[in-house]
């Protein structure tokens, strides 16, 4: 009886996988890093995460230079620098209705935004002119920061058919969207265009 129970546990696991699989691919035509999501899963929403995520400001830079929050999410915006700083957007995916400025605030503090509104948004500070950084609000949580060449992997994805969109803060064209079937192990690259 006790040499089943591993068995049975593999069984389950294999049967709770069954049903999501793994995109993974290359943005090309791009450089640097990628922001690569699914648009929508059809027929399901997603609660907001409870996990913030931190945007700091080290060395007059927003660090990291990219990060990705789901909609809903909470980002952290840290003060690290010894020097005041401010955090404003003028927009989300260019719509200037959506653009807030949070205020300026000295080192060792932080202040935190929801994000409601799925987009791209550019983060300047109106201390620092040539900072610049940039929140991803992607609308579901299937999305992956690509590495420096383009790579990326998004895990435990439903079987079904999706779009796929890339953002890239280069190039004349920011965003690419393609089809991708998941079953198992699926494969998408997604070629920028500039």
């Amino acid at each position: 009886m006790r040499s089943s129970i591993p068995a049975l546990l593999v069984i389950l696991a294999a049967a709770v996988t069954g049903n999501a699989g793994t995109i993974h691919g290359k943005v090309t035509g791009a450089k640097g890093q990628s922001v690569v999501y699914i648009e929508a899963i059809p027929g399901k929403t997603f609660p907001a995460p409870t996990q913030h995520v931190v945007m700091d400001q080290k060395g007059l830079m927003f660090m990291p230079h990219i990060v990705v929050v789901q909609k809903g999410g909470i980002v952290d915006f840290k003060n690290e620098d010894s020097v005041e700083h401010n955090v404003f957007w003028s927009s989300i995916n260019g719509n200037r209705g959506m653009g807030h400025n949070m205020g300026t605030w000295p080192h060792g503090q932080s202040r935190s935004f929801t994000f409601t509104n799925a987009g791209v948004v550019p983060l300047l500070c109106n201390v620092h002119p040539d900072m610049a950084g940039y929140i991803v609000v992607a609308p579901t949580p299937y999305y992956a920061i690509t590495d420096k060449s383009g790579v990326y992997k998004i895990d435990n994805v439903p079987n079904g058919t999706y779009k796929l969109t890339a953002w890239n803060e280069g190039g004349k064209i920011h965003t690419h969207t393609v089809s991708v079937t998941v079953s198992g192990d699926a494969s998408a690259d997604i070629p920028m265009g500039r």
